[in-house]
């Protein structure tokens, strides 16, 4: 499991979209107010360390792309929180939605379409 600080999540999304890029490349993307040049490479560092970020050296320059993709971490998290908050049990998910969601008659329809959908792959 690849847990990751807001900080170095927002990076994660910036590089995800960038696909790759110098420590210039992601403070441009950063919404008001940018961060400081040194504290981006900082974090950049550290996500290197993490081996979720690789890169290219130029140099004394480097250029930075994700080693993960954004469905890998979207996956490890959710599954995490279905683990930690709904004793993973796909019922508990499925009822907190339906619960504290105001679902529209469509996107229950498209929710149970699915679950057949699995049910039958499951089946054979």
């Amino acid at each position: 499991m690849i847990n990751l600080t807001k900080a170095e999540e927002r990076i994660m999304k910036i590089l995800w979209e960038i696909k790759k890029g110098f420590i210039k490349d992601i403070r441009d993307k950063y919404p008001d107010p940018i961060p400081p040049y040194n504290t981006v490479s900082t974090m950049v560092r550290v996500l290197v360390q993490k081996e979720i970020v690789g890169y290219t050296a130029y140099g004394k320059t480097h250029e930075y792309y994700p080693l993960i993709s954004k469905d890998e971490y979207r996956k490890g998290q959710l599954s995490q929180i279905v683990t930690d908050y709904y004793n993973n049990s796909l019922k508990q998910v499925v009822s907190f939605f339906s619960e504290s969601k105001k679902l529209d008659e469509s996107e229950l329809n498209e929710v149970m379409n699915m679950l057949e959908e699995l049910k039958k792959r499951k089946n054979g």
